[in-house]
């Protein structure tokens, strides 16, 4: 199962320096380990943009 991060109902929060909650906000994903429905029927993409913003990915190496 995949996770749908373009998902409007997609939540990420940090909670300590390592630490990262990632939840549904309407409750329809399983919570350990979180994985979103297959064919969730509760699937809306996001409208606004992230056009501007800085995301940062765990899985990158610090750059030097």
């Amino acid at each position: 199962m995949a996770i749908e991060k373009d998902c409007r109902h997609y939540v990420m929060q940090t909670v300590r320096a390592s630490e990262r909650i990632e939840r549904c906000r309407l409750g329809a994903s399983q919570q350990i380990p979180f994985a979103c429905p297959e064919g969730c029927v509760f699937y809306e993409s996001r409208r606004t943009s992230s056009a501007g913003w800085h995301v940062a990915e765990s899985d990158r190496p610090d750059p030097d």
